[in-house]
């Protein structure tokens, strides 16, 4: 056995005697081949319905989560996601949708996957089971105590996110996770976890469905109302948004139109001028 697979079963060993991995429990759904369209998205949806509630479940976590991001954002620092598969996919698309979304630069929320960009649409081979290489991922990046570090798991075991938590803790740098198990080794490993357990997967083990979406739910929860308190909603509008189509330009118009007594056309002379929602009202409201 080489040194990598003793160092990987050496991280989770500890912790295995009391963890119950939920996420691949058997589906309470049989003989799902048999069934028709209808009564597959039928029960796809009865099972969504129960994460909202599994997530509600969990908000004195995830608050105090959100709170460490927020708190570390404030004083210019960035927020971190580290994840595999799915996870760290999910991690991907919410640290991507900021800067259109929020104004903010690129380098401000940032997701590291396993494997690398080419992991985001097909899937590397065992990149998630290196217990080394999500750290050196993050020294990369020249991550430091200033930062705030979220590990995303489903089940709570990837060795790739565990080891790179581990690490963190060693170097005092921040760290949250989200998993889909109770007493999973991330949670051991991160100073601020959350655990949504949302039961066993429609299909056996595909954790892309139920926990996908929610630790999607958790994250647009961190993002949003972080970037809410730094400032970059005004009322319920995204003042800071990029107007960088079409469309984002016609809602800024729709938000001045709204705010001020301007006609659809000097609201959208105005945002010419002025590049953003926000600077427009910095010129009406000096």
């Amino acid at each position: 056995m080489d040194g990598q697979v003793v160092g990987r079963q050496n991280l989770c060993h500890s912790f295995a005697p009391i963890m119950e991995k939920i996420t691949e429990k058997p589906s309470a759904h049989r003989h799902l081949e048999k069934k028709s369209i209808g009564q597959l998205i039928s029960a796809m949806n009865t099972e969504d319905q129960l994460v909202a509630l599994s997530v509600k479940q969990s908000l004195p976590q995830i608050e105090q989560l959100t709170q460490m991001a927020y708190g570390q954002l404030q004083a210019g620092g960035r927020l971190i996601y580290l994840g595999a598969g799915t996870s760290g996919r999910l991690g991907i698309v919410d640290a991507s949708e900021c800067p259109p979304t929020f104004g903010v630069g690129h380098d401000r929320v940032l997701a590291i996957i396993a494997g690398g960009d080419a992991a985001i649409r097909r899937a590397q081979e065992f990149a998630e089971d290196d217990p080394r290489q999500g750290w050196l991922d993050l020294e990369a990046l020249r991550v430091s105590p200033s930062d705030a570090v979220v590990g995303l798991s489903a089940s709570g075991t990837t060795p790739y996110v565990l080891g790179a938590l581990k690490e963190c803790r060693a170097h005092r740098i921040p760290t949250g996770s989200i998993c889909c198990n109770p007493n999973s080794p991330i949670s051991a490993y991160a100073d601020y976890p959350v655990e949504v357990v949302v039961g066993p997967e429609l299909l056996t083990g595909s954790t892309r469905l139920k926990s996908g979406t929610a630790q999607k739910m958790v994250l647009n929860m961190i993002s949003t109302a972080s970037m809410i308190k730094l400032g970059h909603v005004r009322d319920n509008k995204m003042v800071d948004m990029a107007l960088n189509n079409n469309k984002l330009i016609e809602r800024g118009v729709q938000m001045l139109v709204g705010l001020y007594a301007l006609s659809p056309d000097e609201a959208r002379t105005k945002l010419r001028e002025h590049g953003s929602v926000r600077a427009v009202i910095a010129i009406l409201e000096p």
